[in-house]
């Protein structure tokens, strides 16, 4: 039975002993009360000794807590904050606090203080407390409000400040702000696409691609493990057909083709008509050599990380599938032009993730044909993890999501979350897809000018139509160099540098794993193996040419500000020229 507290109408704190006895215990005096004290309790407060006024307006000090100290609040909870209110932290603090002491007092067993049904509702109290704690957490750092906030107006010019706002978050409504005005970079969401093409005609191959590989194509193969790969050196030596032969040779090195019971010809069948998809149109980047790119990239992140052991057979398959058809069909032109333009397959996917949508479905169309279909022998349960994998990866493509995806990796480390494959394979191929400024200058600058070209052609088709030009669009107003120093530095670098930390927290989620499973046989063999993995870091193979390619960039930009500035003296002056012929006459 615990003690209780009382204070009666006079201000003296009583304390009704287990006994049946009678303490006054103010002001730290301890003295039998021998009168009829029944009476003078008939009024009292009997809750933690004070009344809900008096709790407020009094503020016991170490000299004034009971035994000595007043436990007996700890069993109130009529009056507790409701747990998502600021106060329940102070309250939960303050209870905690007054546990600890209960627990340190000498002289009284614990339970006499503090009964076990009034603790257990306390701790229940501060689980739900933390909890909630957790939750707001998770919250605000999910929010996309915060990201790029801090950007300063001036910090980027006009041009490239509309390219990255409009490309980044899900509104148009950047294009109709007047130059002068410069918007923030707030509820920004996902970069711009990376890749490239050079236009070539596609040839079919009578012969299967697994007996035929042409010497020079495999050579190019041998460096298949190198960050600067060189891809478009492979699509000249394979004739204009890179993709299918890295694509086949992939499928071999993991033996996909038969732990899916696929048929080579079938495989080939299928790489060639993704291939035939991405000379539709004749894009000078979006094509199959940027589909080459971004599937040996994808390859190489896997792989440099020693990640593929972490993935099953049936994840490796749809990774490959989602980097081959990432890009399926694309048309050249932006999801914000389809919109502009109420193209058809922007009415049929409602102004959401138009082009990857597009990509994704044209392509399981395209497998219903058995001449393509390399899925017909997975089971109903590979199936469904497949389709699912593709979806969620090649949706993760849409650059308005970019942020959001940045943030949902964040979380997933900071709180030492086990990583979601899925996520951490979509975050991957996001990569890949914008990755040509981490590839050594002659690679990024290549992909650049052809990046380029396609916005040029889509500015034109603008003008043709009427409508305003998107970001980077107009062949006469496009600081190049600028864009690409934007690009970098908002988008590419923080990305790569998100990849590389996720990959390091499924290292060690990995190691800890088999640390876990190891030092149940042999502690020993595990610790010695822990010691030899945690000295080897994960490569960032990117980091060093981002600097460089900055710096370069950092010049052409000066390069280009002067001869703007030149352009427009001049322009001042055959205006001046023309005022002062037209004053004459």
């Amino acid at each position: 039975m615990a003690i209780r507290y009382y204070r009666s109408k006079t201000g003296r704190m009583l304390a009704s002993l287990p006994t049946g006895e009678m303490i006054d215990v103010s002001n730290n005096k301890c003295k039998m009360v021998t009168d009829d004290s029944t009476s003078s309790l008939s009024s009292l407060n009997q809750y933690g000794g004070l009344s809900s006024s008096s709790r407020h307006k009094e503020k016991l000090d170490d000299n004034n807590h009971l035994s000595l100290h007043n436990y007996s609040d700890l069993s109130n909870f009529e009056t507790l904050p409701l747990v998502d209110h600021i106060d329940s932290i102070k309250c939960s603090i303050t209870r905690l606090a007054k546990i600890r002491d209960a627990l340190g007092e000498h002289n009284q067993d614990f339970f006499s203080l503090v009964t076990k049904k009034d603790l257990k509702k306390n701790v229940e109290y501060f689980l739900q407390v933390m909890e909630n704690v957790l939750l707001d957490e998770r919250k605000r750092l999910m929010s996309e409000d915060d990201v790029l906030s801090e950007v300063e107006p001036d910090a980027v010019p006009n041009e490239v400040r509309n390219w990255l706002s409009m490309t980044f978050t899900r509104s148009v409504s950047n294009m109709k702000k007047k130059a002068e005005d410069k918007p923030k970079f707030k509820s920004v969401a996902q970069a711009i696409r990376a890749g490239i093409m050079v236009d070539r005609m596609l040839r079919r191959m009578s012969s299967s691609l697994e007996s035929n590989v042409p010497a020079q194509v495999s050579k190019v193969l041998k460096t298949l493990n190198d960050w600067n790969f060189e891809v478009f050196a492979m699509n000249e030596c394979s004739e204009g057909q890179a993709l299918r032969y890295l694509g086949f040779e992939l499928m071999q090195k993991f033996n996909i083709l038969s732990k899916f019971k696929i048929q080579n010809l079938v495989m080939q069948n299928f790489l060639e008509a993704v291939e035939a998809g991405y000379s539709k149109y004749n894009n000078p980047y979006h094509n199959l050599i940027h589909a080459t790119d971004v599937l040996q990239t994808t390859y190489h992140i896997l792989n440099n990380a020693g990640l593929m052991s972490w993935l099953s057979s049936i994840e490796i398959f749809a990774t490959f599938v989602s980097a081959i058809i990432h890009d399926y069909e694309h048309t050249g032109t932006t999801n914000n032009f389809h919109m502009q333009t109420r193209s058809e397959i922007a009415l049929v996917y409602n102004d959401r993730a138009i082009l990857e949508n597009y990509h994704i479905s044209a392509t399981f169309r395209l497998m219903l044909n058995d001449s393509y279909n390399i899925i017909q022998e997975l089971t109903r349960e590979e199936y469904k993890e497949f389709r699912h994998l593709v979806i969620e990866m090649v949706l993760a493509t849409d650059m308005s999501f970019h942020f959001t995806q940045l943030k949902t990796v964040k979380n997933m480390i900071s709180l030492n979350e086990t990583i979601d494959k899925p996520k951490a394979l979509s975050l991957v191929l996001h990569c890949a897809d914008i990755s040509h400024p981490s590839k050594n200058w002659p690679l990024h600058e290549k992909w650049t000018n052809l990046l380029v070209e396609e916005f040029f052609s889509q500015g034109d088709k603008e003008k043709e139509l009427g409508l305003p030009f998107s970001p980077l669009c107009d062949r006469n107003n496009t600081p190049i160099a600028q864009s690409q120093i934007g690009f970098i530095n908002f988008i590419v670098e923080p990305s790569l540098n998100v990849m590389g930390d996720m990959i390091d927290k499924i290292f060690e989620q990995i190691l800890s794993e088999e640390q876990s499973r190891t030092s149940k046989s042999d502690i020993n063999d595990s610790s010695s193996t822990s010691e030899s993995i945690k000295k080897k870091p994960i490569e960032r193979p990117w980091a060093q040419h981002l600097t460089e390619n900055k710096a370069k960039w950092q010049i052409l930009a000066e390069e280009e500000k002067k001869k703007k500035e030149q352009e427009n003296s001049e322009q001042i002056g055959e205006n001046k020229n023309e005022d002062k012929k037209n004053g004459d006459n």
